[in-house]
C-alpha cells in the first residue's frame, strides 16, 4: 500500500469546495424574486419556487446516499452537476418568466441535481481526513454558503448579470457555469484506496465491546430503527427551522422593527438588506468552517449543545434586537454563524454514531430534518407575521432550540454498535 501512488488529498477539499459553491445557488434565489415579481409573479409564487428546490433537495439526498455504493461518489457529484446545470439552462432558454416552468426546472429539476451532489464531498471527505474530519466537513459545506453570496451578488450589486443580460439569460449564464463547475469538481470525489491512512495517524480505539467511528458501518434500515436518529432528526429539525424561518424573516421583520424605533422606510430597508446579504451570509459561511474546527476540541455532541443553546438565546433576543442597527448587525451574524453551523456538525453526529463508512448513506435521512425545518419555520413565521406577532415566531423557534440542546445532550451510542 505504501508504494501505490495517492493523489494529494487536499484535491478532495479544492474539488468539494468548488461543487458547494454551485450548489449553494438555492440560497441566492432571493435575487430572483424581485424582477419575477415585477413581471407578475405573486410573492407566493416566488417562495413556492424555493420550497420545491428545497424539498426536492432533501428527498433526492435520500436517494443519492443509496445510489453512491453502486455508481461511486464521482459519477454521482457529476451526475448532480449535469441535472443542477440543465434545470438551469432550460429553465433560462424555455422557461421564461412562466412560474409552472421555472417551478420545474429550476425548483425540481435543479434541487434535484444538489441533492444528487451535496452529501459526496461530505462523505469523501471524511474518508480522506479522519483525522480533521470536523475541519475537512466545515470547509466542504462552507463553499454552500458562501456560494449564495457569491451568486447574488454577480446576479446584482457586482455583475449586474440581470440588468444587462436580464433574466432568463442569467438562469442559462448559471447553468452553464454550475455544470462545468460541478464536474471539474466532481473529478476528484473518489475514496481512498481501502486501507489508507494517513501517515502517523491512528484510529481512536475502539470502545469496550464496539466499534470505533472509522470502523462502524451502520446500515440505513438499521439506523432508522434505532431512538439515535430521531433524536439527532429532532434536534437538527429544531434548529433548521429556527434559521430558515430567521431566513425568510430577517429583511421583513427588521424593517418593521427598525420604522417603529423611527427610523425611515429607505434607510430601514437598506439596513435589513445588509443584516441579511452581509452579515447573515458570511457568519453561515464562517460558521461552517468554525464550529467544524471547533468540534474537534470540545467534541461534536457538546458543540452542538452549546451551539443550539446560543442560537436559542439569540433567536428569543433577536426581536429586542432587531429595532437598533447594530443589534441587528450583531443578532444577524450569530444566527448565520449558529445555523451555517448545523451542516458541519451533524454530518460529524452521524458518522460518529452511526458510522464514517456510511454517513453517505445515511446522512440522506438525517439532512430530511432540513426539509420538515425549511417547511414549518418559514411557514410559522409567515403565519404569525400575518397575525402581526413576529415576536412569537422568533420565542418559539427558540425554544425549541433550547429543548435541542437537552435532546442531543442524551444521544449515546446504538447498544449494537
Amino acid at each position: 500500500m505504501s508504494e501505490e501512488k495517492v493523489m494529494n488529498r487536499w484535491l478532495v477539499v479544492v474539488g468539494a469546495i468548488l461543487i458547494q459553491l454551485c450548489l449553494g445557488a438555492i440560497y441566492a434565489w432571493s435575487v430572483f424574486t424581485k424582477p419575477l415579481v415585477e413581471a407578475g409573479w405573486s410573492k407566493a409564487q416566488t417562495q413556492g419556487v424555493f420550497a420545491a428546490g428545497l424539498a426536492s433537495f432533501a428527498v433526492v439526498m435520500v436517494i443519492a446516499g443509496r445510489l453512491m455504493p453502486k455508481l461511486g461518489p464521482r459519477v454521482l457529484a457529476m451526475a448532480g452537476g449535469v441535472v443542477l446545470g440543465l434545470g438551469y439552462i432550460l429553465g433560462g432558454l424555455i422557461g421564461g418568466t412562466s412560474f409552472a416552468k421555472i417551478f420545474i426546472f429550476i425548483g425540481l429539476i435543479g434541487g434535484s441535481g444538489i441533492g444528487l451532489g451535496y452529501v459526496v464531498p461530505i462523505a469523501v471527505g471524511m474518508r480522506w481526513f479522519p483525522d480533521k474530519k470536523g475541519l475537512i466537513t466545515g470547509l466542504a459545506v462552507a463553499g454552500f454558503g458562501f456560494g449564495a453570496t457569491l451568486w447574488v451578488k454577480l446576479a446584482g450589486s457586482w455583475g449586474h448579470l440581470i440588468a444587462t443580460h436580464g433574466l432568463s439569460n442569467t438562469f442559462t449564464i448559471y447553468g452553464i457555469v454550475f455544470g462545468i463547475a460541478v464536474i471539474l469538481g466532481g473529478l476528484t470525489m473518489v475514496f481512498p484506496p481501502d486501507g489508507w491512512k494517513p501517515e502517523g495517524w491512528e484510529p481512536a480505539a475502539a470502545p469496550e465491546g464496539g466499534k470505533s467511528v472509522d470502523e462502524l458501518a451502520i446500515t440505513s434500515g438499521e439506523m432508522l430503527k434505532t431512538p439515535q436518529f430521531f433524536m439527532i432528526l429532532f434536534t437538527f429539525m429544531f434548529g433548521a427551522s429556527a434559521g430558515l424561518m430567521s431566513i425568510g424573516l430577517m429583511k421583513l421583520y427588521p424593517m418593521q422593527a427598525l420604522q417603529a424605533a423611527g427610523m425611515d422606510l429607505a434607510t430601514a430597508s437598506a439596513t435589513a438588506g445588509l443584516a441579511m446579504a452581509v452579515f447573515f451570509s458570511l457568519a453561515n459561511g464562517i460558521g461552517r468552517i468554525a464550529w467544524g474546527a471547533i468540534c474537534e476540541k470540545l467534541g461534536v455532541k457538546t458543540s452542538i449543545a452549546v451551539m443550539m443553546i446560543i442560537q436559542g438565546i439569540v433567536v428569543i433576543a433577536f426581536q429586542k434586537m432587531a429595532g437598533n442597527n447594530i443589534l441587528l448587525y450583531v443578532g444577524a451574524t450569530l444566527i448565520g454563524f449558529n445555523f451555517g453551523g448545523n451542516f458541519a456538525l451533524f454530518p460529524m453526529i452521524t458518522a460518529g454514531t452511526f458510522g464514517a463508512k456510511t454517513v453517505g448513506q445515511n446522512y440522506g435521512w438525517v439532512f430530511l430534518a432540513y426539509g420538515i425545518g425549511g417547511i414549518f419555520g418559514p411557514m410559522l413565521g409567515g403565519k404569525l407575521g400575518d397575525m402581526n406577532n413576529f415576536p412569537l415566531a422568533f420565542t418559539i423557534c427558540g425554544v425549541l432550540c433550547l429543548l435541542a440542546a437537552g435532546i442531543i445532550s442524551m444521544v449515546k451510542p446504538p447498544k449494537h454498535a
